[in-house]
């Protein structure tokens, strides 16, 4: 038989918390989008388009570091009936990891957008600078080697390569 025990104020106090939780800042992020629009889609709903980027991601606190547009360009494989599209790329920082959820909801429903990929670049930058700051303590470990003079090295005759040449003219 289980006994049963009586609650106590205490036992409530973790439902409490969560129920007042504030928004928690996150470490900045770095993330690369590219999307993909239709080749024939005119410039000013591709500019409706990057409006709602900017509009989502100043709504979420993020920066928008870079927008480049990469033109049309030939698909490695049919998207959407098309075989090329007009390429957009974007460079987002942000606190947030529900803004890229919300960036790809977004376009997701637009229908000039054929595709879309958004990568994570803060982790490989830190994978970067870990490996860096390793081989530095590395180097700072080993002893530095002087080099040694210079001698000259007389070059050898090769006696095989004659004795080839001397085969060849034979036969």
């Amino acid at each position: 038989m289980r006994k049963s025990r009586k609650k106590s104020k205490n036992d409530f106090a973790g439902l409490r918390a969560r129920s007042e939780w504030k928004e928690v800042i996150m470490e900045e992020r770095y993330y690369d989008l590219v999307f993909i629009v239709r080749p024939a889609t005119p410039e000013e709903e591709i500019k409706k388009v990057l409006t709602v980027i900017d509009h989502t991601v100043a709504e979420k606190g993020g920066k928008i570091e870079k927008t480049e547009h990469w033109g049309t360009r030939k698909l490695a494989y049919r998207v959407a009936k098309h075989r090329e599209g007009i390429y957009v790329h974007q460079e987002i920082r942000t606190n947030h990891g529900e803004l890229i959820a919300e960036l790809e909801r977004r376009l997701r429903v637009q229908d000039n957008v054929i595709k879309y990929q958004t990568v994570r670049l803060d982790e490989d930058l830190k994978r970067q600078k870990k490996l860096s700051q390793k081989r530095e303590k590395r180097a700072a470990r080993r002893p530095r080697r002087t080099p040694a003079p210079a001698q000259r090295r007389q070059r050898r005759s090769r006696p095989r390569l004659a004795a080839r040449s001397a085969r060849r003219r034979i036969f």
